[in-house]
């Protein structure tokens, strides 16, 4: 059980002013444009404070209020978290749809009370695929939006077959049931959020769509207002046909098609799905990633996701670093603890970039993640960081390394959501769920968007150092970093945490924070989340605009760091196990930045 050592539950009021104290006087200028790659795949839509929410027997986190009711109605039913997860997917689908639904991914981690398994719901590489998937006539890599909208970008959709494996195994309610809530909220209507709106209101591709046009917006072309109740007929049909014929409904029958037709008649910008290619699709059960950090495990997710090597990677070179020494003061964050956690994540995004790929297509050193997390090879690349930057990190050689690959230079937006969720039997899940870029593809069928996930892959095939493990090859996985991730007892197996956010290739600085946050400074899961962001993914050192000092950034600068101040529009949920006024208690926490609560009994 986490204590939180720092600052105690009542004393978060006092933590998230302190917090607020670093944000200058006036209202900061706009963020400057970012490199593909470097902006926040979400805009920024506010910040308010959350305060964390306390439960006794269950609890879910999830994106957006409506979400969370739907999974908690279903834990007061005696659902498990599994059943949950699909009632909040839906509707995060429906009321969320710029970040995920049932059009894309996930990944899903599971435990049961003593098990822990890694669920694979990845998109697939067409079997018409090549590695000039995304290389313009001239041979040269397309840009992202060359790439992304239209056909060409998306990928065989894996979540509803992942969730229908998961709940073949753990599922309590029948499934029909579970989609109860989104298909009243599709026929009946429900408010536009104000992150909805604003995500519209700065979309420049969404309208190019008739039928994305003709739903999201007025006949003058406005994005429809907050409050306005919006009905998704079409969905509530698909969803119906899915409650009642299963995942097959979805892969196998007309929908499969529609989506096929979609893909191929983009006048611009076709791509190759095909109706066979959605009918193949097949969720994986893999290996999760687990190792230990100080006195506890951290699981994570395995390729094709990044996020739970990259995470173990920092959390290996921070226990080197000691980086505990360094815990906010006042809610404020030390030059000190930046530093090394920027040079941490350096070396980690390094052996990323390098190494890390669809491991069915392209083995990792070894054949296994074990040369990548060993303790003594991570205690050599922590060994490289000192009191001044290293700037561009080189990728280091782990055990058993015979291999010759280019590194990767795919740009991975995701638009994306994460669940919490823990049930009254002791079993929970953390599950990451995406679209790819904001509204994906920018191409809707049947009352859903599509993914644009292909261009998670590498835009390029090789470099002068030889193939780029993450370069596309038909039927294949792109790679991830979203990290969905528990924490456990050391030995007891007892769980601790389960957390996990979106934000592309930043999720893993992001959910990193939330981990060094509670388990090295004491906070609890709110304050961790609520800290700024920051961190670095082999670049500039990224700073969360507004959340900053300048006499912070003028320190970083000193130690040699080249700073940049953006968004970073992380969606951070997590629920940890607290004692809280001498009783053990579940107590949830969710972003600021975005529209998500927590909510338990």
């Amino acid at each position: 059980m986490i204590r939180t050592r720092i600052f105690l539950l009542a004393a978060l009021p006092v933590f998230l002013a302190a917090c607020a104290s670093n944000q200058p006087a006036t209202q900061p200028a706009p963020a400057a444009k970012q490199p593909a790659g470097m902006q926040a795949p979400e805009i920024a839509s506010g910040y308010t404070d959350k305060p964390g929410w306390a439960a006794k027997k269950y609890m879910v986190a999830a994106a957006n209020p409506l979400a969370t009711d739907a999974g908690y109605q279903v834990l007061r039913a005696g659902g498990s978290a599994i059943d949950a997860a699909i009632a909040v997917q839906m509707v995060l689908g429906l009321v969320e749809p710029q970040s995920s639904g049932i059009g894309g991914g996930a990944f899903l981690m599971h435990f049961d009370g003593s098990t822990i398994k890694a669920f694979d719901g990845r998109e697939t590489a067409p079997a018409a695929a090549t590695e000039q998937l995304f290389q313009a006539a001239t041979s040269k890599a397309m840009s992202f939006h060359e790439g992304v909208v239209g056909g060409r970008s998306v990928g065989a959709p894996g979540v509803l077959r992942m969730l229908e494996m998961a709940h073949k195994q753990y599922g309590k309610l029948p499934w029909a049931s579970l989609f109860a809530p989104a298909i009243a909220l599709a026929e009946q209507g429900f408010a536009v959020s104000p992150r909805l709106n604003t995500m519209l209101k700065a979309e420049q591709f969404l309208k190019k769509d008739p039928v994305a046009a003709a739903y999201f917006y007025d006949r003058d072309g406005n994005p429809w207002p907050v409050g306005h109740v919006l009905k998704n007929p079409e969905l509530a049909r698909v969803l119906h046909d899915i409650a009642s014929g299963g995942a097959d409904a979805f892969y196998k029958g007309q929908i499969a098609r529609d989506i096929e037709a979609k893909v191929k008649s983009h006048p611009t910008n076709p791509g190759m799905l095909t109706s066979a290619d959605i009918g193949g699709y097949q969720a994986k059960l893999r290996e999760p990633i687990c190792t230990d950090y100080r006195s506890w495990t951290v699981c994570g997710m395995p390729p094709p996701s990044s996020g739970g090597i990259a995470i173990a990677q920092m959390l290996g070179m921070l226990e080197a670093k000691d980086i505990g020494r360094f815990a906010p003061v006042n809610g404020a964050l030390s030059a000190d603890a930046i530093h090394l956690f920027s040079e941490a994540g350096r070396l980690a995004y390094a052996d990323r970039g390098r190494y890390v790929a669809d491991t069915d297509f392209v083995p990792l050193p070894g054949n296994s993640v074990k040369a990548l997390v060993d303790k003594r090879y991570l205690a050599g690349r922590a060994a490289l960081i000192t009191d001044k930057s290293m700037g561009t990190a080189a990728f280091g050689v782990p055990p058993a390394t015979a291999l010759a690959l280019g590194v990767d230079n795919s740009p991975e937006l995701p638009s994306t959501s994460h669940i919490s969720i823990v049930d009254a039997k002791g079993s929970a899940i953390s599950m990451t769920t995406t679209i790819e870029d904001a509204f994906g593809a920018r191409q809707m069928v049947r009352g859903f968007l599509l993914n644009n996930q292909l261009t998670d892959f590498s835009f390029d095939a090789s470099d002068a150092n030889g193939p780029i493990a993450n370069r596309v090859q038909p039927g294949k996985r792109p790679r991830s970093s979203m990290a969905p991730t528990f924490v456990f007892e050391k030995g007891s197996k007892k769980l601790v945490m389960s957390t996990g956010s979106p934000g592309g290739s930043a999720i893993i600085n992001y959910v990193g924070k939330v981990l060094i946050g509670t388990l090295d400074w004491g906070l609890n899961v709110q304050q961790a989340i609520s800290l700024p962001n920051f961190g670095s993914r082999n670049g500039p050192t990224e700073l969360e605009q507004g959340r900053v000092s300048e006499a912070l950034i003028e320190q970083l600068k000193a130690k040699g760091h080249n700073v940049r101040v953006m968004e970073q529009t992380s969606g951070l949920q997590g629920i940890m196990r607290m004692n809280i006024h001498g009783e053990e208690m579940w107590f949830g926490g969710a972003d600021p930045r975005r529209e998500g609560i927590v909510k338990g009994d």
